[in-house]
């Protein structure tokens, strides 16, 4: 598992669509961060915890429809 340190404004998805490249796997990242998700938007020097992408991962459905 990779880490990301946070910048002050990052918010889930844009975290996703930096290390993914697509906000639709923010719930991947919130799923493996459960003690972070009363955090709306991060300050800086933060360590999120960032999951492989799962290989089966359908980059054009939002989380609810997967």
């Amino acid at each position: 598992m990779k880490a990301y340190t946070t910048i002050s404004g990052d918010v889930w998805d844009v975290i996703a669509k930096k290390v993914y490249g697509s906000e639709l796997l923010a719930d991947l990242l919130m799923a493996n961060n459960f003690d972070l998700l009363d955090i709306l938007v991060f300050p800086s020097g933060m360590t999120i915890n960032i999951p492989d992408k799962p290989p089966d991962a359908d980059m054009d459905l939002p989380p609810w429809r997967r």
